[in-house]
């Protein structure tokens, strides 16, 4: 079977690498997350993963309780490169070529971010991880996701998250919310609807790049929006 997609970028929400926990790094949320990508890899489309760091820190959650907001932001930053290298561990445990690429320099672990390396490396069929957000405080990883998405000329960009798809409100508190299959941009960003942050949104826009949203809890749904089926909510022109 051949996927849609040429080129995706998944970004992965820190928060569910926690697993039971709910805080710092779950191997075993890892490696499953890793045996995934493996049956994703199989079907040829090439693959970037922007990985948040909200398992150990959120930024902006640090700042209101007290934290300089630029400081938190890099600590978050930091967490996104922690979680990159454990997920290169287990992709490379089941005998995937992965490379980090982060936006802080921090060669003794990853390498820096350079487009044209990360085109590179998708050319010979490494996953690679992009972390350290964007490199400065007060964007967020979905903010990065985006951005690297246009930069390498990705067909799509998949939000993994814990919810099936874009609600109208917080399906968790309210019972009234209705679920989307389908958003243009126009809607999601006239609607504030908070899947992504808005910045993100905007990029996906005049960048031309889909946006689908959906549930990576659900064993198996990661292959299945890489290869094509409808799950989750489709944001697009």
């Amino acid at each position: 079977m051949k996927a849609p997609y040429r080129r995706v970028m998944l970004k992965l929400s820190g928060e569910v690498l926690a697993g039971e926990a709910g805080f710092g790094i779950s191997p075993v949320v890892f490696r499953s997350l890793a045996e995934e990508m493996r049956e994703v890899h199989t079907l040829g489309t090439e693959i970037g993963i922007v990985i948040g760091g909200g398992n150990i820190i959120r930024g902006i959650t640090a700042a209101n309780e007290g934290m300089e907001r630029a400081a938190a932001d890099y600590v978050g930053m930091l967490a996104s490169v922690m979680n990159g290298v454990a997920l290169q561990d287990a992709l490379e445990g089941l005998g995937l070529h992965t490379r980090v690429l982060t936006a802080l320099e921090i060669r003794e672990v990853a390498e820096p971010y350079i487009r044209r390396r990360a085109i590179r490396h998708f050319e010979k069929g490494r996953i690679v991880i992009f972390a350290g957000g964007t490199g400065n405080p007060y964007l967020s990883t979905d903010t990065a996701a985006a951005l690297r998405a246009a930069e390498v000329q990705a067909d799509a960009v998949l939000k993994a998250t814990k919810v099936d798809g874009v609600y109208s409100a917080d399906p968790e508190t309210n019972a009234d919310a209705v679920r989307y299959d389908r958003l243009t941009y126009a809607e999601a960003l006239a609607g504030n609807l908070r899947f992504m942050d808005q910045a993100a949104i905007a990029v996906c826009r005049d960048n031309d790049l889909p946006i689908i949203v959906f549930d990576m809890t659900v064993p198996g749904n990661i292959r299945k929006v890489v290869a094509g089926e409808a799950i989750g909510t489709k944001v697009s022109g």
